[in-house]
């Protein structure tokens, strides 16, 4: 175990300090009725780098609802059940459009374009789904995320959850136009159920960084020693949230951060630097693609700092 990096340690408390102070903090998610009761003032940061040394900034204990970050997980486990198949139900290219769109699945024959926005999501907890209970799909999920964070405090909030439901008709018709074209094999309220409620895991920043290590250093966790996916997997899954995890926010990630990513409308975004840490940032106010706004500066501070983006210094 080598020594802590006093740099980083350095790098995250600044970072945190110059984020709570800023004014613009986007607005946070009022179409989920639960989200727009979050305070927009929180600001957090997690740290975790390959020795497990832990750095942390603001309110990064403090659980948010982690959304659409979810669905890096949801792939795993999808990919892990029926490998490269799953391709055949869902695309890996860039969607150019909101999270939400219903035109690009009319153009494509019901195929969504990639896992991240919400009509893939939907068809990869299809694929988890199939040949079990909703209820029990839904505690794999939930397992397997305290399995990654090492922590079985992790829960999914069922207000969150309910307050999707019932504000959820756009993706109960994206669920609904995708059963048309037989990309959805299970009945339309289990798959939505199953997916409104992953999309409602409550996690705070050190708990998220700590269940994406895996993706920093070759599909294995190098705390636990556990082996979570291949190297190639690890290596693909970070791809796509380099090119898909911003929705059409993605191509202004890359070219800022420069790390891949995954971001939630909780404000959360879980960010990779490969062979190096897992960060975790959450500030509540989103920007118009509705990725969240300080989040994406935070993370922007820490590659210019650090000269970690993925394409060099």
């Amino acid at each position: 175990m080598s020594k802590a990096d006093p740099d980083l340690a350095k790098i995250v408390s600044e970072i945190a300090q110059e984020m709570s102070a800023r004014e613009d903090r986007g607005r946070v998610a009022s179409y989920i009725p639960e989200l727009a009761n979050v305070d927009p003032a929180r600001f957090g940061m997690a740290l975790i780098d390959l020795d497990g040394h832990v750095h942390l900034g603001g309110d990064a204990d403090v659980p948010f609802s982690i959304q659409s970050i979810s669905k890096v997980f949801t792939l795993t486990l999808a990919l892990g059940r029926i490998g490269d198949r799953l391709w055949q139900k869902v695309g890996r290219e860039p969607s150019g459009n909101r999270f939400n769109s219903i035109i690009q699945l009319e153009h494509e024959m019901g195929v969504p374009r990639n896992p991240f926005i919400n009509a893939g999501a939907i068809a990869v907890t299809d694929v988890i789904l199939s040949g079990r209970a909703p209820r029990e799909t839904l505690g794999e999920i939930l397992r397997f995320m305290q399995f990654l964070a090492d922590d079985e405090t992790i829960f999914i909030d069922h207000e969150v959850a309910a307050s999707e439901k019932r504000t959820g008709f756009r993706n109960a018709a994206l669920a609904n136009y995708m059963k048309s074209f037989g990309v959805i094999d299970n009945p339309v309220d289990n798959t939505l159920g199953v997916y409104f409620h992953h999309c409602a895991m409550a996690m705070s920043c050190r708990q998220l960084a700590r269940a994406g290590l895996f993706l920093a250093n070759n599909g294995r966790n190098p705390v636990s020693g556990h082996s979570v996916v291949s190297s190639e997997r690890a290596r693909r899954i970070n791809a796509l949230m380099m090119t898909c995890g911003h929705y059409d926010g993605s191509g202004e990630f890359a070219y800022r951060v420069g790390l891949p990513g995954k971001s939630g409308v909780g404000g959360g975004i879980l960010a990779i630097a490969p062979g190096r840490a897992s960060i975790a940032v959450w500030a509540p106010g989103l920007d118009e693609t509705g990725n969240s706004h300080l989040g994406r500066i935070a993370l922007e501070e820490l590659t210019k700092r650090t000269g970690w983006s993925v394409f060099g210094h």
